[in-house]
């Protein structure tokens, strides 16, 4: 499908990923883009993004990704000023590492991951973006409804894509009990949905990256990135979030890519 003319969403726009997206996007000359996040730096990626063009084409929206009502304002407002929405990036995600069972060595006594926490990571990295695509879906087959549009024909070409950001850690990574439950359940989420959405003719896909140089990775230490996450990366650096946006990019514009797509650098994890 097509960038250019089309109406995009990224969550998680103010930086990493989520920020070089909106860039990448811009750049295949997007007509609207809504950009949405917690942190009030969507506001000047905004300006930069219109300085690029030289008229109004990103709008931000600061608000939490979770919220229900804050999602359909989106939406809603996008449909309203722009038409419906064709690409849905959910790219919001949070990370709450720590060992599933953690024993304390002095007393004996284990320490099971906190369920609270669990829960916030499902919330905000696995129903957030199932709902945020889930809009777009409705959204759009109200459109083909209200124009006596039914079932999706070839002819009439790729009417909406979905990109989930999956990550490496969905084969599995040492404290990340939660993080990579959520990844994996994308791959759930986006194979349904594509079975169901291709109807009205949207593809989903996963996009996979690997440790990528966002703020989420750097939050945890240089020392941890040197000894555990670069000598198990065969390019032997983090990858840089432009690559990143390029393979969201890539899966957008090819529809005959469907399912997942893998940027992992060449990164496994390492044996214990």
């Amino acid at each position: 499908m097509d960038i250019e003319g089309k109406i995009g969403i990224i969550t998680g726009a103010a930086s990493g990923i989520g920020r070089a997206a909106a860039i990448e996007l811009q750049k295949h000359k997007i007509a609207a883009i809504a950009l949405v996040d917690l942190s009030d730096g969507i506001v000047e990626l905004a300006k930069e993004l219109n300085r690029m063009r030289g008229n109004t084409i990103a709008i931000p929206f600061q608000g939490d990704a979770t919220d229900h009502d804050f999602r359909k304002h989106v939406f809603n407002h996008m449909r309203e000023n722009y038409g419906a929405v064709n690409i849905c990036v959910p790219a919001a995600g949070i990370t709450r590492d720590a060992l599933a069972v953690k024993l304390n060595k002095e007393k004996g006594t284990a320490n099971i991951y906190p369920i609270e926490n669990f829960r916030q990571v499902v919330e905000v990295n696995l129903i957030a973006p199932t709902y945020w695509a889930l809009e777009m879906v409705a959204q759009l087959a109200e459109s083909r409804f209200s124009k006596g549009l039914k079932k999706w024909t070839p002819n009439e070409g790729t009417q909406g894509v979905v990109i989930f950001i999956g990550s490496v850690s969905s084969q599995g990574n040492k404290g990340q009990i939660a993080y990579a439950s959520t990844k994996v359940g994308l791959e759930g989420a986006a194979s349904t949905l594509m079975k169901e959405a291709i109807f009205y003719g949207i593809r989903c896909a996963v996009l996979h990256p690997g440790f990528t140089d966002t703020p989420m990775v750097r939050a945890l230490g240089n020392e941890y990135i040197d000894t555990e996450i670069l000598p198990a990366t065969q390019i032997k650096r983090l990858i840089r979030p432009e690559e990143i946006a390029d393979a969201i990019s890539f899966l957008i514009r090819n529809s005959a890519v469907s399912g997942q797509l893998w940027a992992d650098a060449g990164w496994h994890p390492m044996p214990n």
